[in-house]
């Protein structure tokens, strides 16, 4: 096997995985997962906003997800841990998906947007942009775009800083789209310049003042000199 199709068979199977971890713990606020080689074998950390949900009764929901990596994705020995996210609010794919499971229950589609942009905004984000897509109101799908806060829209740092997910569900009248984009708190803007201030502390405040007087001294000697060759120059003349 090639280079180039070991790693896109590698790739593929991870967005795989994703996919299936995406899908199956949708309810314990999934996020993301990063699988690594080992020499014992395969170690899977999965980011969930609910960690008690991903691991179960007695820990029988992890022992099943160990048994379908391994037999329906083939990873070898993969040994599972969960990691918490302390701020899930300014997670584009926890948020997308809550508002997902939300419209499922029944939510109001407006509703359900200003409730996570509220939770969104609160958290510390600079701006956040839900779009919920279907047939929302008449037979005719359609699309609504709800905005909050700065947002910016191009630009190589919004493909890089942006967070931005997308989550489907299932409902009687058709399939649903949500689509969230959160600007966080720490977004580092090019355009703007950044000053940092210097304290000056006791050393560098008294050298100045040192300096002064040594000039002070200097300039009284040159004006005792001048004065006592202007006294010799008198009594000469």
């Amino acid at each position: 096997m090639s280079v180039y199709r070991y790693f896109v068979k590698d790739l593929s199977k991870k967005s795989a995985i994703d996919e299936f971890l995406s899908w199956e713990l949708r309810k314990a606020g999934y996020s993301q997962v990063e699988i690594s080689k080992t020499p014992m074998g395969a170690r899977v950390v999965i980011y969930a906003a609910k960690p008690g949900i991903v691991i179960g009764r007695r820990g029988q929901s992890v022992r099943d997800l160990t048994k379908t990596l391994e037999e329906k994705f083939g990873l070898e020995n993969p040994q599972i841990s969960i990691a918490s996210i302390e701020l899930p609010e300014l997670d584009a794919k926890i948020m997308s998906t809550q508002i997902a499971l939300a419209l499922e229950r029944g939510v109001h589609f407006r509703r359900a947007a200003y409730w996570a942009m509220g939770r969104i905004m609160d958290a510390g984000a600079i701006g956040v942009e839900v779009t919920i897509s279907g047939k929302l109101s008449t037979q005719r799908s359609r699309s609504e775009t709800y905005r909050q806060g700065y947002l910016l829209k191009v630009g190589d740092q919004v493909k890089k800083q942006i967070k931005t997910s997308t989550a489907h569900c299932q409902l009687k009248p058709g399939l649903f789209g949500v689509r969230v984009s959160i600007m966080p708190p720490n977004f580092v803007f090019v355009d703007r310049p950044s000053f940092k201030i210097v304290a000056a502390t006791s050393d560098t405040e008294a050298k100045p003042v040192e300096e002064k007087k040594e000039e002070k001294e200097e300039g009284g000697e040159v004006e005792n000199a001048n004065s006592e060759k202007a006294g010799d120059q008198a009594t000469t003349a």
